[in-house]
């Protein structure tokens, strides 16, 4: 699984991104995804996840109300749509993929996943 993440960039306090992951291969399907970030001089972190399926989506508390997590399957894509951004959301999106045993799991740990895209840089200016 190859994973490339794109979207990021410069935007206002306030403002919204999307970002986009694209998968090759033909099983995205029966992989969860997740959205970490990496701040300078921090460990990366949680954002969010989703099961395979699309029906199951968790967020960390603190992008809840903010960010949503959605995939399309069709397209091989996983998305982040991030609203009312805020100077501490600036940090480098990772998009990640782990198989996904039941229809219904998602994974929440950087060790869970096996597959990783290569980052997009989000600038969050005040």
């Amino acid at each position: 699984v190859q994973l490339q993440a794109f979207g990021g960039g410069l935007v206002q306090a306030g403002g919204s991104l999307r970002l986009s992951c694209a998968s090759s291969g033909r099983t995205f399907s029966r992989y969860a995804m997740g959205w970490f970030r990496q701040a300078p001089g921090k460990e990366r972190e949680f954002v969010a996840a989703i099961s395979r399926g699309g029906v199951t989506t968790y967020s960390a508390d603190s992008v809840k109300g903010r960010f949503t997590i959605s995939r399309d399957n069709a397209k091989n894509t996983v998305y982040l749509q991030m609203n009312s951004l805020k100077p501490e959301d600036t940090a480098v999106y990772y998009c990640a993929a782990q198989f996904a045993v039941s229809s219904g799991s998602y994974y929440t740990s950087p060790g869970d996943y096996s597959y990783w895209g290569q980052g997009t840089l989000v600038t969050v200016s005040s």
